[in-house]
């Protein structure tokens, strides 16, 4: 049954054609979208020999080391784009890469994703109505893939505003919050700011490529739509860049205020041992096995204790005195 959907023609709109309802596929207006959840070997050489993909880029969907980037074949008219978006996992508090590979030809959009893209599942929801599926396919290959990698993109700007709360919070706290709770908290949001830079950046040239070109087949002014999408993807990156300025910032001034605390804490310790040493000084004299001059005195140890006193008192004046406690 499988093979026969995949390979002779689009089951009927919303239809799902894998066991677990992995596979959809929407027909509109002579355009077929085919939305591949997890596909194994046999089904991406099933679409790829049906729609004449070149056996390398079928190997480029299977394989879990590719970058974002973006083919074309001009005798098959159609387009192979990869592109990374984050998804945040909640327990290791990390954004990590999913993976979307597209195929964009004059009257057919494959794509294959892992599933975590929220933006792929509404769209094949809103596929799912009669109503949404014409505004969504009712054009061309070209404004669907738009709508697409549209979506994917303002998916983003919700998890960057999170950040921008997160961290004007941390910047709100810093000086009240515990230091190790703060260090904490602001390495989560460097290591996220990071991964979100690594997966993001490799999008820019791929959109921009697309935008740099016109093709036939898309039947779309790419210039207009694809420069929208650069746009889009240059905002992110400039929150990003902002980002990374302000986390740097927040960490030179937890490390300032971190060593502040740290040399105040030692100058105390320092004036407590400099107060300290006459005191020591004395009581070591005093405790030699040596004869010492009044030692047998009734009055020797509370003179002793009040010149001890005096010289301590004497000494935390003056450091007061010298702004110093």
């Amino acid at each position: 049954m499988k093979k026969q959907i995949i390979t002779h023609a689009p089951p009927p709109n919303g239809a799902l054609s894998g066991p677990e309802g992995a596979h959809r596929a929407f027909t509109e207006g002579g355009l077929t979208w085919v939305d591949v959840i997890y596909p194994t070997r046999d089904e991406v050489l099933a679409l790829a020999g049906h729609y004449h993909f070149h056996p390398l880029h079928a190997e480029d969907v299977l394989s879990k080391l590719q970058r974002p980037k973006i083919d074309e074949n001009d005798e098959e008219e159609y387009l192979f784009l990869v592109l990374h978006f984050p998804v945040f996992n909640e327990v290791d508090r990390l954004s990590v890469t999913s993976e979307v590979d597209m195929f964009v030809g004059r009257d057919y959009v494959i794509t294959f994703h892992d599933g975590y893209l929220r933006p792929m599942r509404r769209l094949a929801q809103t596929a799912d109505d009669d109503r949404g599926r014409e505004l969504l396919m009712g054009r061309s290959s070209g404004f669907l893939i738009y709508r697409q990698i549209e979506a994917l993109i303002n998916y983003c700007f919700p998890m960057l505003y999170r950040l921008d709360e997160k961290l004007d919070a941390l910047e709100e706290n810093i000086f009240r919050r515990d230091v190790q709770a703060t260090v904490q908290e602001l390495s989560f949001l460097r290591r996220d700011i990071i991964a979100l830079r690594r997966i993001l950046k490799p999008n820019i040239p791929v959109v921009r490529y697309l935008a740099a070109r016109e093709r036939d087949f898309l039947r779309l002014d790419e210039d207009a739509y694809f420069g929208d999408l650069t746009d889009g993807l240059t905002r992110i990156w400039d929150m990003l860049e902002e980002h990374k300025d302000i986390i740097e910032g927040l960490d030179s001034t937890l490390s300032s205020l971190t060593s502040h605390r740290i040399n105040q804490e030692m100058k105390i310790f320092t004036l407590i041992s400099v107060i300290m040493l006459p005191m020591t000084l004395v009581a070591s004299i005093l405790g030699m096995n040596v004869a010492i001059p009044y030692a047998d005195h009734p009055l020797a140890l509370p003179v002793t204790l009040m010149v001890m006193i005096v010289i301590a008192a004497a000494l935390y004046i003056f450091f007061r005195f010298k702004r110093m406690v």
